[in-house]
């Protein structure tokens, strides 16, 4: 089985009305949802395009609404081990999600939640994405310097680093491959989070649809220079996402 260490394999929003969550994306994407049985449980996966893109399930109690992500690992269970190893704390400790694969989640020394994935199946290769997919993800954490030696140790990562206001932003690479983005919170506050983007062709139209639909526009449509135009969201439950196009 081939895995790509680090790749962003599976996005997953926890919500107490994952209903309520699927009606507001696919009004916002034209994501479809199919339920489908994993571990011998009801599960409904995101379609987009006729791909399966992550899934929605119900939150635990006391969990607040969030997108969770899954990065890919050669072996759940060693790598859950050093990632205790270096700091991390367990949510919950690896499992087998028959027929799909065997996954682990925890949260990161800084607090931030993530989840660790090995599929049944090869892991898809890098390559050009389609809009209403997933085309980054973000982490926003209270220690940067922290949080950037743990993810670079545990997946085998290095990094490349650019200004970023006052602070420094921080890209994750696996050889030439960008595997996400860190950053440390504005002021060093929390919480520690992941932020997925989803790949749009207008990002001021989808941000204003959005809008419409009941979200909160956190941050309004802008330009990154030289890497494209984005604006952060939060659905009508809570959950943070964003919305990216590249320069051309």
């Amino acid at each position: 089985m081939k895995t790509l260490p680090g790749k962003l394999v599976w996005v997953e929003h926890a919500s107490t009305d994952p209903a309520r969550a699927s009606k507001f994306y696919a009004a916002l994407f034209g994501w479809g949802d199919a339920p489908m049985q994993v571990g011998g449980q009801a599960y409904h996966v995101i379609m987009n395009a006729g791909e399966h893109m992550g899934g929605y399930r119900a939150s635990q109690p006391g969990e607040a609404c969030q997108w969770g992500i899954y990065l890919s690992v050669a072996d759940v269970d060693r790598s859950y081990a050093q990632a205790l190893e270096a700091g991390a704390s367990s949510c919950m400790p690896p499992t087998d999600f028959p027929p799909v694969g065997r996954g682990a989640t925890l949260l990161d020394p800084a607090g931030a939640m993530f989840s660790i994935w090995r599929g049944s199946n090869d892991d898809t290769p890098d390559g050009e994405l389609s809009p209403g997919q997933w085309c980054w993800h973000e982490l926003h954490t209270t220690d940067d310097a922290k949080a950037l030696a743990f993810y670079e140790w545990l997946f085998g990562l290095g990094h490349d680093s650019m200004p970023a206001g006052e602070d420094t932003y921080y890209v994750l690479k696996s050889g030439d491959a960008r595997r996400g983005g860190l950053m440390r919170n504005l002021g060093g506050a929390g919480p520690s989070l992941w932020i997925p983007y989803v790949l749009v062709r207008d990002v001021d139209a989808s941000a204003a649809k959005a809008q419409s639909l009941g979200a909160e526009v956190t941050t309004a449509p802008e330009d990154i220079p030289g890497i494209g135009r984005y604006a952060m969201l939060r659905d009508p439950q809570g959950a943070r996402f964003a919305v990216f196009l590249p320069n051309r």
